[in-house]
């Protein structure tokens, strides 16, 4: 099982992301765009995810992933069990969420492309 530590681990070294504490809850952010959203019980994340591959996440890893709250459909985003993710998993999920926040060329420079 992961855990925050795991999360600030992986956060740590990606350009312009920084972690805040909103009303008693962690969250990673690049500018003010919020990429990941750690649960005050840190049990679940949410976390930024392309809402056209949602449904396929949801209906085909149901024990992993869970809908966003009614108010955050419309944003690109989803809940993750952070029990059912392994330390691979968590890393390509935050990876890929910060991808979606930053400029193109940062993103390029990050993964050499």
């Amino acid at each position: 099982m992961v855990d925050l530590t795991d999360i600030r681990a992986i956060t740590a070294d990606l350009p312009r992301s920084y972690e805040v504490l909103v009303r008693d809850q962690i969250k990673f952010r690049v500018g003010q765009i919020v990429y990941l959203a750690v649960a005050p019980d840190e049990q679940t994340i949410g976390i930024g995810f392309p809402k056209e591959e949602r449904a396929a996440a949801l209906a085909n890893e149901p024990d992993k992933f869970l809908p966003p709250r009614p108010s955050d459909e419309r944003f690109r985003w989803i809940q993750v069990r952070l029990a059912a993710l392994d330390h691979d998993e968590l890393r390509e999920l935050i990876l890929d969420a910060w991808a979606m926040c930053v400029p193109k060329k940062v993103r390029d420079a990050y993964f050499g492309t």
